[in-house]
């Protein structure tokens, strides 16, 4: 099951579970829609990896399976952000 990280790992932003903008790769490393294609063109910084959509978690299911609070960040982003946005 996914652990569906409630953020970008680079540029911080909230990604909820039914979110369409969030990224995975095969590791899970989580990205928003804007940070993995126009920022890592695709390819996942930790592990070389492709980017695909992440599946959304129904909500009747949230509840029996909830998505993660723990917030990642990528050492290679912390503090450009703000370049990001």
């Amino acid at each position: 099951m996914l652990e569906m990280r409630p953020n970008c790992e680079c540029c911080d932003l909230d990604l909820p579970p039914d979110s369409n903008e969030a990224m995975i790769c095969t590791f899970e490393c989580t990205f928003c829609r804007d940070c993995a294609e126009k920022r890592f063109h695709g390819v996942c910084p930790n592990c070389g990896g492709e980017f695909t959509r992440r599946p959304v978690r129904p909500g009747r299911l949230l509840e029996k399976y909830p998505a993660s609070a723990k917030r990642v960040r990528n050492p290679k982003c912390v503090g450009t952000a703000q370049a990001n946005a």
